[in-house]
């Protein structure tokens, strides 16, 4: 992913969508925006430079499959709305509408959506879309109709094949599973970034300071952010784009007898007080799971051999 942001023009309200000569088009979810989504967005902007056009992505907010399973959906997102729009700024995108996605909207036909979205107010030349694609009320829309109306309407479709990692297809759904399984190295390796969670410091029991461990403890706002399984993690931090190495921890402090769901990095050569500011954590890899210990004293004799790990993963 790019380091750096590029400007790129949001678009929340679609009946003010500008018009664009040549706009090369995608539509989704981009829920992770990994490997198999920069495939797709390469692909158009290479279009765009070849065709003198304008590379736009339409996805939406909320989740489609919250509104639409409103009553059981209970699946977490990869990326809040404010990280993923931040990631497809990245990628160099022009321009990014975002959909509120309505009952209304869940109820649209697919061919509606072609006509009275991608016809009348984008004016798409081109769309690309991925392997897999459907979209519109019972996802019935899918490559093939976009082909047929594409024929009607005056915009060609490019249909881009999966993108594999280690033999495996990269999808979102895998990245929640490698996530929850703990596999990090994996998530990051589908993802081709690190997965990251980003809060603000709060105060905790300050037992950290006690055991010689100072951790900053985390607050997320994004209750449907997914959380990467319990465990302690080799760790980036970034506070105040000043980056440092530290080691977190996920989980619920069994030694403490604790139930509550805590994220907290201990961030080495550290020293300064950050109640209240944000700070984004990016997990590299888990180095064990959360366990009991008989003591503090055990606790605190694992946690200077969970340094060493980490140190020595970052090559320290």
């Amino acid at each position: 992913m790019p380091s750096k942001l590029v400007k790129v023009q949001i678009h929340k309200n679609i009946d003010d969508f500008p018009y664009i000569p040549y706009p090369v088009v995608s539509i989704g979810t981009f829920d992770g925006v990994h490997l198999g989504h920069q495939k797709i967005i390469s692909r158009m902007k290479e279009i765009a430079r070849s065709r003198s056009g304008e590379t736009v992505i339409i996805t939406f907010d909320p989740h489609p499959r919250r509104i639409i399973y409103s009553d059981s959906w209970d699946m977490k997102l990869i990326n809040s709305s404010k990280r993923k729009i931040d990631l497809l700024a990245r990628t160099g995108i022009g321009h990014l509408l975002i959909l509120p996605f309505t009952t209304e909207l869940a109820d649209m036909s697919s061919d509606i959506f072609i006509k009275d979205i991608l016809v009348v107010k984008v004016h798409a030349k081109m769309v690309v879309v991925g392997y897999d694609h459907h979209f519109g009320k019972d996802r019935k829309g899918d490559y093939k109709s976009l082909e047929s109306y594409g024929k009607d309407f005056g915009f060609d479709v490019e249909e881009i094949p999966v993108e594999y990692i280690d033999g495996l297809a990269v999808s979102s759904s895998k990245i929640r599973k490698a996530l929850n399984d703990g596999n990090i190295h994996l998530a990051n390796r589908f993802l081709g970034y690190e997965y990251s969670i980003q809060g603000t410091v709060v105060g905790g029991q300050k037992l950290g300071h006690k055991l010689g461990f100072p951790t900053a403890n985390i607050e997320i706002d994004d209750k449907l952010k997914l959380i990467a399984a319990n465990g302690v993690y080799a760790c980036r931090v970034n506070w105040k784009n000043q980056k440092f190495l530290g080691m977190g921890n996920i989980g619920i402090r069994p030694t403490l007898e604790k139930h509550d769901l805590t994220i907290e990095v201990h961030i080495f050569d550290f020293d300064k007080d950050i109640y209240g500011d944000d700070l984004t954590i990016y997990w590299v890899e888990r180095i064990r799971d959360e366990v009991r210990f008989r003591d503090l004293d055990a606790l605190r004799e694992q946690l200077v051999i969970d340094k060493k790990t980490v140190l020595a993963f970052f090559g320290r």
